[in-house]
């Protein structure tokens, strides 16, 4: 199984703090010994790009994927590439596209406590939304919760994707039905037949 994450960018350090957050993420959600390989691939563009390329190349029974932020709000049964406006690839299906909806710090949302922990001292909780659809928080307001609570500590980047690391993957699929979808597919995934 491969991943395209959306995130990263220039700097190798980046990009491998992105990749030990996501990793640290799915192997809390049940799926140590059997990963997905996280391929970071730095903006949106860039991402799609690169995920379109790898499933010309894809190995029968390598399972391809592709993981990038929403932007916006949307239907919890609305198809990920209805989404994204993009021409699905030939050989994926809806299986192969996962959305962060609307962005991937909304998952932080999901475990304040998770949150709190990783801030320390002088963290106010009390700043942070008190919604368990965190998926309907408008992007704007995901990002301003996050800097008031963190007294203005929260940067997007490194940070990011350490504290990703911390999150409890159940509290996050049971409020966000897209993160859900995608700690399912990887787990029915891994569990399936290898070529």
């Amino acid at each position: 199984m491969k991943i395209y994450v959306e995130g990263g960018g220039d700097s190798p350090d980046l990009n491998k703090a992105c990749r030990s957050g996501f990793g640290k993420l799915f192997e809390r959600a049940g799926l140590a010994g059997r990963m997905p390989r996280v391929v970071v691939c730095g903006s949106r563009a860039e991402t799609i790009k690169d995920f379109c390329t790898a499933t010309g190349r894809a190995q029968q029974g390598e399972f391809v994927c592709l993981l990038v932020d929403s932007e916006a709000p949307i239907k919890e049964d609305a198809s990920p590439w209805a989404v994204l406006d993009w021409q699905q690839p030939a050989g994926t299906s809806d299986e192969s596209a996962h959305l962060m909806v609307q962005c991937m710090e909304a998952w932080f949302l999901a475990d304040t406590r998770a949150v709190e922990l990783f801030f320390g001292r002088n963290f106010r909780g009390n700043a942070l939304p008190k919604r368990s659809d965190v998926e309907k928080i408008p992007k704007r307001d995901v990002f301003t919760a996050l800097e008031r609570a963190s007294m203005g500590r929260y940067r997007k980047g490194r940070l990011s994707f350490d504290l990703l690391g911390t999150l409890n993957p159940a509290k996050l699929a049971a409020a966000s039905p897209y993160a859900a979808r995608l700690f399912d597919t990887l787990r029915r995934k891994a569990q399936g037949p290898r070529a």
